[in-house]
C-alpha cells in the first residue's frame, strides 16, 4: 500500500475526524468537502468499518413484492399470473423465484383466464391513474375569488346561454345545461350579480321516454326550489329508431334557468365577454373583436 504523504500524512488523526463527522450524520460528500479529501479511495479507508447513518439508507421498496412473488410461485402460479397480480416485470420475477420449483403446464383455458384477468387489472390501474390525476387537478384549484367566479360565469354563459342575433332579438338571460356542476356555478354567479331567487324561473327539457317526475325532483333539489314552482316541462318526442346514449336513471334532461327583467344584464354580459376577448388577445398581436 502506498504511504500517505503531504496533507494526508496524519492518517489516524484524519480518520478520527472523519469517523466523528460520520457519527454526526454527515454524508460522504460533506465529509469529503469538510476535510478537503479529493481521493475516494482515501475516503473509503478513512471510513472503513464505520456504518452509514440511518438517513442515508434507502428502504428496499421491492422486498415485500419479492416476498409476495415467492409466495405466489409456491402456490403454483406462472410468471404471467404473478405479473398480473403484482404488476412487476417478468425479469424481476425470474430473479426472485428461479430457485423455486416450476408449476405444472397450464391449459388453454387457464391461459385465457390469465389474459382476461390481466386485462381487467390493467383497466383498473388505468382508472385509478385517471382518478388520481383528476383529484390532483381538483386540489390545485382551491376556493375561487369573486373576480374568478365573475369571469368564469361570463364565459359559461357565452358558451351555454341564449344569445341575441340580428335575425332573432333575444336580449334576455336564459341558461340551459344538463351538467349539475354547470348549473351550480351559474346560480352562484347570479347570486354574485345580486340576482334574487324571485327573479328566477326554472323548467326542465327532457325526452318523453325518461322518468320525467324523477328528473323534475332532482333539479328542484339541486336548485333548492319546490317542483310546484317549476314551469311546464318541455318533452321531446322519442324516436325509437334513434340509438340514444343519454338513457337510464342518470339521465335527467336539461334545466333551463330564465332571469326575469334581464335585458340590461344580458347587454352587460355581452360587453363583459367582448372585454374578456379583448383583454386576452390585445397583448398577443391578435385582432380585437369587432
Amino acid at each position: 500500500m502506498t504511504e500517505t504523504t503531504g496533507k494526508y500524512a496524519d492518517f489516524e488523526g484524519l480518520r478520527e475526524r472523519a469517523v466523528a463527522l460520520r457519527r454526526e450524520g454527515l454524508s460522504r460528500r460533506r465529509i469529503r468537502d469538510r476535510l478537503r479529501v479529493d481521493n475516494n479511495d482515501l475516503l473509503n479507508r478513512l471510513l472503513q468499518g464505520e456504518p452509514a447513518p440511518e438517513w442515508t439508507k434507502r428502504p428496499r421498496a421491492k422486498d415485500d413484492v419479492r416476498a409476495k412473488a415467492r409466495e405466489l410461485r409456491l402456490q403454483g402460479m406462472t410468471y404471467d399470473q404473478i405479473q398480473v397480480e403484482l404488476g412487476c416485470s417478468k425479469g424481476s420475477i425470474s430473479l426472485w423465484v428461479r430457485d423455486l420449483p416450476k408449476p405444472a403446464p397450464r391449459t388453454r383455458e387457464q391461459a385465457s383466464e390469465i389474459a382476461k384477468r390481466g386485462w381487467e387489472i390493467t383497466l383498473q390501474r388505468r382508472d385509478q391513474e385517471r382518478q388520481e390525476v383528476k383529484r390532483s387537478a381538483q386540489r390545485e384549484i382551491g376556493a375561487l375569488t369573486e373576480r374568478e367566479l365573475f369571469l368564469l360565469g361570463v364565459g359559461l354563459y357565452w358558451a351555454e346561454g341564449t344569445k341575441d342575433k340580428p335575425h332573432a332579438r333575444r336580449e334576455r338571460v336564459a341558461f340551459v345545461n344538463s351538467d349539475p356542476g354547470m348549473i351550480k356555478i351559474f346560480l352562484a354567479w347570479l347570486a354574485l350579480m345580486d340576482i334574487t331567487c324571485e327573479r328566477l324561473r326554472f323548467h326542465v327539457m327532457i325526452h318523453e321516454s325518461a322518468d320525467v317526475a324523477s328528473a323534475e325532483r332532482y333539479w328542484a333539489d339541486l336548485t333548492g326550489t319546490d317542483v310546484s314552482m317549476f314551469g311546464k316541462t318541455t318533452l321531446k318526442k322519442h324516436n325509437p329508431k334513434t340509438n340514444r346514449k343519454n338513457v337510464g336513471e342518470h339521465y335527467r334532461g336539461c334545466l333551463v334557468i330564465h332571469v326575469q327583467q334581464s335585458a340590461d344584464l344580458y347587454r352587460r354580459i355581452e360587453g363583459w365577454w367582448c372585454g374578456i376577448v379583448g383583454g386576452s388577445v390585445s397583448g398577443q398581436g391578435l385582432p380585437l373583436p369587432g
